[in-house]
C-alpha cells in the first residue's frame, strides 16, 4: 500500500514539474496555448499552493498522502481543460491578404459536449467520493476536506447566466465553504496535537481562497471564452500581441456583478406564508394540495388570514422585470452534487426529495415560498430569501441562512449547527432531536427560536435570541453579556 502511495505521489510530483518548468510544452498540436499567461498564472498556483498542501501531506501519513494524491490530478486535469478552451480561443490563420486575416474557431460545447468535456475532472470527483465512502477512517475530515472542496474546480463548466450555476468566483467561494466545515475540524482537533495537520488544514483553504478565487478573478470572472462557430473576419491591425484574446471585456462584469446585489422588495404581511409553513410542519401531507392548506387550518393557525393569497399571487406579474434581472426559477440538482433553487416567487409547493447526504441545497433569491427538503443533505444554505419557509429532515454539517428577510427555518431531524447572518427576522423550529444544535448569529435581528413542549400536546415555547449586548472592562479585559428583557 505504502509503496503503492508513493508511486502515485511521484507521478503527481513529475507530473507538477513538467507544468511548471520553464521548458513548457505545448499539449495540443499546432496550439500555442499553454503558453497563454492565464495558463502560466495557473502553473505557479499548482506548483506553489498545490505543492504546499502535498508538502504537508507527505509529513502526515498515507491516508492523507492519497487523498492530496488525487488533489494534484484534479488541479492537473483542470490545467489541462483551461488549456483546451484557450486553444478555442486562439486564431488558426487560414489566409491571411493585406490588413485581413480568416480565422476559425471553435464553438463552445452543447450539453452533451460540456458533459464529455468535463470527464476528466468527474472522474477525479468521483475517486475523491470513494475515499470518504464506507467506514470511516481517523482520517475522515481530511478526505472529506478535499472530496467537498474539489467541487470548486467545476466553475470552469459556467456558461452564463442561464446555465444554472453561480458565477465562477461566487462558485469557488461557496464550494470551499462546504468543504471548510471538516477543515476547520482537522484544525480543532490536532491544534495542540500536531502541528502538521494544522498546516496542511491552513494551505488547503489558501489554496481556495485566495488562491484559486483570485486566479478566476483576474483571468475567468465570467467563466471560459469560448469562440464562436465557423469562421470570422478580424482585422489584423497589431493592438495586442496575437493568439490570446482577453480574459475578460471590461463592461460585462459590472453590470453582472451589481445584478446579483439586488434585493427583492418586500411585501404583504408574512402571515400568509407562515400559515402554510407552520400547517406543513404540524404533519400534514406533503402533496401538491399545499396552496389550499389554509382552508383547513385551526383557529390558532388564524384561518382568516388566507385572503392574503390572491396577493401572492400579483407579485411575481408586479416584479417581473426585475426578477429578469437574475434569471429564470430553478429547482435543479447540478453535477450529482448540489440542489439549486432560485428566483422562486409564490410558490408553496417546492420539494426536493431525491436527496443524499453528499448533496448541499442552495437557496437564492425566493419570495413568498416554502420548500420541503424531504432526506437528509450535507449542507443547505439560504441566501437573499424573503418571507421565505424552509423545512428540512437532518443536516450533516450546517443549515445557514444569510442575508435573508423574514425568513422561517424548520429542522424535524438534526442539525449540528444552525447560523444566521446578516438577517432581520428569523424564526427557528427545533424538533427534539435538535435541541443540542449549535445556534450562531451575527448582525442579525428578531431572531426566535421554537422548541418544542415536554407533553406531546403542549404549546411550543418560544425564545428570543439577543441582539443587544453591554460590554464592559473587568480585570484587564471586556466582559460581555446580553441584554435582558424585562419580564424575562
Amino acid at each position: 500500500m505504502e509503496a503503492q502511495l508513493v508511486e502515485r505521489l511521484e507521478k503527481a510530483v513529475s507530473r507538477l514539474e513538467a507544468i511548471s518548468s520553464s521548458s513548457r510544452s505545448v499539449e495540443f498540436c499546432g496550439d500555442d496555448a499553454a503558453l497563454d499567461p492565464s495558463i502560466v498564472a495557473f502553473d505557479d498556483l499548482i506548483a506553489n499552493s498545490v505543492g504546499r498542501v502535498s508538502a504537508a501531506a507527505e509529513k502526515i501519513g498515507d491516508e492523507v498522502l492519497e487523498a492530496t494524491v488525487i488533489l494534484c490530478v484534479a488541479f492537473s486535469a483542470l490545467r489541462d481543460l483551461l488549456v483546451k478552451v484557450k486553444q478555442t480561443q486562439n486564431a488558426v490563420r487560414v489566409k491571411q491578404t493585406q490588413n485581413v486575416v480568416r480565422v476559425k474557431q471553435t464553438q463552445k460545447p452543447d450539453m452533451a459536449g460540456m458533459s464529455e468535456f468535463l470527464k476528466p475532472l468527474n472522474e477525479v470527483f468521483t475517486k475523491a467520493n470513494a475515499l470518504t465512502e464506507g467506514k470511516r477512517s481517523d482520517f475522515f475530515n481530511h478526505q472529506k476536506s478535499i472530496s467537498d472542496s474539489l467541487a470548486a474546480l467545476a466553475w470552469i463548466a459556467y456558461t452564463g447566466k442561464d446555465c444554472g450555476m453561480s458565477m465562477p468566483i461566487a462558485h469557488v467561494e461557496e464550494s470551499w465553504q462546504m468543504a471548510e466545515f471538516y477543515s476547520n475540524k482537522v484544525l480543532i482537533e490536532f491544534k495542540s496535537k500536531d502541528p502538521n495537520h494544522v498546516e496542511w488544514a491552513k494551505a488547503l483553504k489558501e489554496l481556495y481562497l485566495p488562491g484559486l478565487r483570485d486566479y478566476v478573478k483576474s483571468f475567468y470572472p465570467l467563466g471560459p471564452v469560448w469562440g464562436t462557430s465557423g469562421n470570422a473576419t478580424v482585422s489584423a491591425a497589431p493592438k495586442a500581441p496575437g493568439p490570446a484574446a482577453p480574459a475578460a471585456p471590461p463592461p460585462p462584469p459590472a453590470s453582472l456583478f451589481s445584478a446579483d446585489s439586488a434585493k427583492p422588495s418586500s411585501s404583504q404581511p408574512k402571515s400568509g406564508m407562515s400559515a402554510v409553513f407552520q400547517e406543513i410542519s404540524s404533519g400534514g401531507g406533503l402533496t401538491s394540495g399545499l396552496r389550499k392548506v389554509t382552508n383547513d387550518m385551526k383557529t390558532k393557525n388564524r384561518a382568516d388570514r388566507s385572503g392574503a393569497v390572491p396577493v401572492v399571487e400579483k407579485e411575481p406579474r408586479a416584479s417581473s422585470s426585475a426578477f429578469a434581472k437574475t434569471g429564470p426559477p430553478k429547482l435543479e440538482l447540478q453535477m450529482g452534487r448540489k440542489w439549486v433553487v432560485e428566483n422562486q416567487i409564490g410558490k408553496k409547493d417546492l420539494v426536493i426529495d431525491e436527496c443524499d447526504s453528499k448533496q448541499s441545497v442552495y437557496v437564492f433569491g425566493c419570495k413568498d415560498s416554502v420548500l420541503q427538503i424531504q432526506g437528509k443533505v450535507n449542507n443547505i444554505t439560504v441566501d437573499k430569501c424573503t418571507k421565505m419557509g424552509v423545512l428540512f429532515k437532518d443536516v450533516v454539517a450546517a443549515c445557514e441562512i444569510v442575508n435573508c428577510n423574514g425568513v422561517e427555518v424548520q429542522c424535524q431531524g438534526s442539525a449540528p449547527t444552525i447560523s444566521v447572518d446578516n438577517t432581520s427576522g428569523c424564526q427557528l423550529y427545533l424538533s427534539k432531536d435538535s435541541l443540542e444544535t449549535s445556534i450562531t448569529t451575527a448582525k442579525s435581528s428578531e431572531v426566535n427560536v421554537m422548541v418544542p413542549a415536554s407533553e406531546a400536546d403542549g404549546d411550543w415555547g418560544e425564545h428570543a435570541l439577543p441582539q443587544q449586548y453591554i460590554h464592559s472592562y473587568k480585570d484587564g479585559h471586556f466582559v460581555t453579556s446580553p441584554v435582558a428583557h424585562s419580564g424575562g
